[in-house]
């Protein structure tokens, strides 16, 4: 080979590279990442004496712990294409069971917590239960779920519970950490790694997002997919258990309507994220997304906003989410039509050619 043809190899190779990292920084990768940066100078400008300081810094990261749990809850089952819209109860019985159990059962700590992660543990079974095993809709399966843990929560308690062992050991939990930093957040990035690690390294977590891609090619295959499908819920039933445990912590009482309101948050949080880092359902994603709705709603709380502007931001979060997804899917299916039609003889760019080989039909 000449010196000519090896810096043309070289100079093509550099192009390749060059071109990769052009992709993994384009605004369709991570977007949210550009996003929240405009967000931090948006509101830097509008409350120049509050927001760009380390007491928001430390008040959205630490605040993010629960809603990125939440979201986390989310993203193993909906991967395998089942929709859990019970985690919002869900959260709010686990968080309403520890605090009943130390305050008015007066268990130790770690008894309660244990028992908590049990019944979220449970939860997630139920679900399995209702829309596996009975072969009902996600949608409404996991809803009317929903329906009957917070019945459970009401019989209960109907009012907020508070005490004092929900202080001391327990709620030094969330008031634990480094710099400022606590624990629930190491938490969530713990959550985050382990997803991560699952979908990215192991059989099952692949086989998850091929039951999404298709059930019935995996089914073909061989898949499981009841079984996906299960574990799906089981995982998201335990992880909420978590998320209520620490809440329950951080506000040191617990309350039968708490946990609804998160729902929102937590759906916007994993459908943004999907459209990030390889357009699927990904834990990084989901926290870069959670980090975005956390910035925000900080934001609209420092310069003033009205209470409902949060929640107009959540619900405009979702709907920018979704329109951004069905984007994609359709410039990726227009890509991939392209694609193909320059792999066929006499066709350049989609049109045919006279080139010699190729068939070119004209009218009469």
């Amino acid at each position: 080979m000449s010196r000519d043809d090896d810096s043309t190899a070289v100079r093509t190779e550099s192009g390749r590279r060059r071109a990769s990292w052009l992709r993994y920084l384009s605004f369709t990768h991570i977007g949210v990442v550009y996003v929240w940066l405009a967000l931090v100078i948006v509101f830097s400008v509008w409350a120049p004496e509050t927001f760009p300081s380390m007491t928001t810094v430390r008040s959205v990261l630490n605040g993010m712990a629960v809603p990125g749990l939440m979201a986390l809850a989310l993203v193993v089952p909906l991967s395998a294409r089942t929709f859990d819209l019970s985690v919002g109860n869900a959260m709010g019985l686990a968080n309403l069971l520890v605090a009943w159990l130390m305050v008015v059962r007066g268990w130790d700590v770690l008894p309660a917590i244990a028992v908590t992660l049990l019944a979220g543990l449970a939860m997630g079974v139920f679900n399995g239960l209702v829309v596996v095993s009975a072969r009902i809709d996600s949608f409404i399966g996991t809803l009317a779920a929903g329906a009957l843990f917070a019945t459970v929560g009401s019989m209960l308690s109907v009012q907020t519970i508070t005490g004092g062992r929900l202080m001391g050991p327990f709620g030094g939990l969330a008031t634990t950490g480094f710099f400022g930093l606590y624990v629930p957040l190491f938490m969530m990035l713990a959550v985050a790694l382990l997803t991560w690690f699952f979908q990215t390294y192991t059989v099952t977590g692949r086989r998850m997002y091929a039951l999404g891609f298709s059930e019935r090619a995996s089914e073909l295959v061989g898949i499981r997919v009841r079984r996906l499908r299960f574990a799906g819920l089981i995982v998201a039933g335990l992880t909420v258990g978590v998320a209520g445990i620490l809440l329950a912590s951080s506000v040191q009482s617990g309350s039968p309507n708490i946990g609804p309101p998160y729902l929102l948050d937590a759906y916007a949080a994993v459908f943004l994220g999907a459209t990030q880092f390889g357009g699927r359902f990904n834990a990084w994603g989901t926290v870069a997304a959670v980090l975005l709705i956390a910035t925000g709603t900080n934001g609209i709380y420092l310069v003033g906003g009205e209470p409902w502007a949060q929640s107009m931001f959540s619900g405009v979060v979702l709907l920018l989410a979704l329109g951004a997804s069905n984007l994609e899917q359709a410039i990726r299916a227009r890509s991939w039509i392209r694609a193909k039609a320059r792999q066929r003889p006499g066709v350049r760019d989609g049109l045919p050619t006279d080139e010699p080989g190729s068939v070119v039909t004209t009218a009469p």
